[in-house]
């Protein structure tokens, strides 16, 4: 999601669910009233702003109301949502689903209490997820400890004299500073602050072996006590190393352990604040919700969408044989149904099992568009920032955007990148990529464009050519009649009075 100023967020908040204005400003040529308009809104303030602006209008239009205390949605719904399916191959979507209850309904307290309880839910799964990518980065810096502790084991092991010694020394230094030090008084640091004696770090720092403090040309009280802890520390050098390379084993097995754990509980955390968002209440501004009633407002929005079958075409004799169909982009007839009902029970509301059976009016409209594949990339864009997006992108921002930032340590200490695909399989496929391209690679592709694939703008997609309009008003011709068949079908069906088609081939 773009970074957005706060009137544009609050403009997104309160139009990103009105489909048709979200349409009219992918496409404006074709779908806003004010072409001129639209662009220079979309231009000056951006497409949030503008989209509370914008005029909207569509190929075709129907409306069905009903008003009825006997009428509830679920049937209309469901019955629309089957024949769409059916004309569209199951490409139906549904974009909008929201809803309003007035303050002093019982659906409100108990819709508010589900979701509290499933807010709760969701804090306790985000902040387990916190506390386990704190524990990553902790791990993570704990290893790179250990690999700095391992640089001077294998150092003090080389056989170069040079980086032996220094090994040795850094190693007799930690020693000097973690183990001895706990014997406070009578230790080197300590003798030889407390009681003179000076040279008992140097003889220590000079010392490799026994053998090399007997030869030391020192008194016997500083050659015993050197021996003394020359034999601790190789001791402790021995031992220490092992314990190490054992317990960063350990924590490798733990930071991978703890790395699965996080993504266990990022999925589940979604389930709840997916419910969670589903179940907040969207702010309608309608003159229907009186707080003393005991009303609900339901808004539901099917988009279906089918692509246009340039070869079908050419095969009826809608197009020319020779009509060049790559230079022309995807079109796609779409057919978008709201759903608009208001809830008025009488008296106490009916329920059935646990939910509320509401009965009141219910109005529908059918509108069609046709629209390119740039068109509909910008639109499925804006719908998709919606709060139940937004809400589970918290968690996969949370997880993704925390093991990308250490991911290069994770890919050493691990051996695997994120994805799951090895570091010697990474670099095969480097040498892969490598190997089609270098110097032979460039001489070949010599002359040949590179297609870089943009990310369509609002304002900024280009108009149709000469064929992109014929193909566009041949799909422009199908959704129309989609919309009307659907129409038309579901007055038939349940004995209203229809139209004949006007859009029959």
């Amino acid at each position: 999601m773009p970074n957005l100023s706060a009137k544009e967020v609050e403009a997104k908040q309160k139009n990103i669910d009105n489909i048709p204005k979200i349409i009219a400003l992918a496409s404006p040529d074709n779908y806003a009233k004010d072409k001129k308009e639209t662009k220079d809104l979309i231009k000056s303030d951006g497409p949030y702003i503008a989209l509370g602006k914008v005029s909207a209008k569509a190929d075709e239009e129907h409306q069905i109301v009903y008003d009825s205390a006997g009428e509830t949605l679920e049937p209309i719904y469901f019955w629309i949502l089957d024949m769409m399916n059916g004309m569209f191959s199951g490409k139906v979507k549904k974009v909008v689903d929201n809803f309003s209850s007035t303050a002093g309904s019982g659906h409100f307290s108990e819709l508010q209490g589900k979701a509290t309880r499933m807010q709760e839910e969701a804090m306790k799964m985000m902040q387990t997820i916190g506390v386990l990518i704190k524990s990553i980065i902790n791990i993570v810096y704990d290893l790179k400890d250990f690999q700095v502790r391992f640089s001077q084991y294998d150092a003090a092991k080389a056989k170069d004299d040079l980086n032996s010694r220094a090994g040795v020394l850094a190693l007799k230094q930690i020693w000097m500073d973690n183990v001895d030090v706990k014997r406070g008084n009578t230790s080197l640091k300590g003798m030889a602050a407390q009681f003179g004696y000076a040279t008992l770090i140097d003889a220590f720092m000079a010392s490799n072996s026994i053998e090399d403090t007997r030869n030391l040309d020192l008194n016997d009280r500083v050659k015993k006590i050197i021996e003394q802890r020359i034999f601790e520390f190789l001791k402790w050098k021995e031992l220490s190393e092992e314990e190490l390379r054992k317990r960063f084993q350990i924590e490798k097995a733990y930071l991978k352990n703890q790395i699965d754990s996080l993504k266990m509980y990022t999925r589940w955390a979604k389930p709840y604040l997916r419910a969670a968002s589903q179940l907040s209440m969207k702010n309608l501004d309608d003159p229907g919700l009186v707080t003393a009633f005991n009303t609900i407002l339901l808004q539901l929005t099917l988009m279906g969408r089918k692509k246009y079958d340039v070869e079908d075409s050419i095969y009826q004799g809608r197009l020319n044989p020779k009509f060049p169909k790559k230079k022309v982009r995807d079109y796609y007839s779409c057919v978008l149904v709201d759903f608009n009902f208001r809830g008025v029970p009488d008296g106490i509301p009916q329920r059935s099992g646990n939910a509320y059976i509401m009965r009141g009016r219910t109005e529908v409209n059918f509108r069609s568009y046709t629209l390119c594949e740039e068109e509909l990339k910008l639109i499925d864009k804006m719908m998709d920032e919606t709060d139940i997006n937004e809400a589970l992108s918290l968690a996969d921002g949370m997880t993704t955007e925390s093991l990308e930032a250490i991911r290069k340590d994770l890919e050493y200490f691990l051996g695997k990148d994120l994805t799951g695909i090895s570091m010697e399989d990474e670099e095969k496929r480097d040498e892969k990529k490598k190997s089609n391209g270098g110097f032979f690679g460039d001489f070949f592709s010599f002359g040949k464009k590179k297609e870089e694939k943009k990310e369509p703008e609002f304002g900024k997609i280009r108009k149709d050519n000469f064929f992109e309009e014929t193909v566009r008003s041949l799909a422009q011709e199908e959704s129309k009649q989609m919309c009307f068949k659907i129409f038309s079908t579901y007055k038939k069906a349940h004995g209203m009075p229809a139209h004949k088609n006007p859009y029959e081939w």
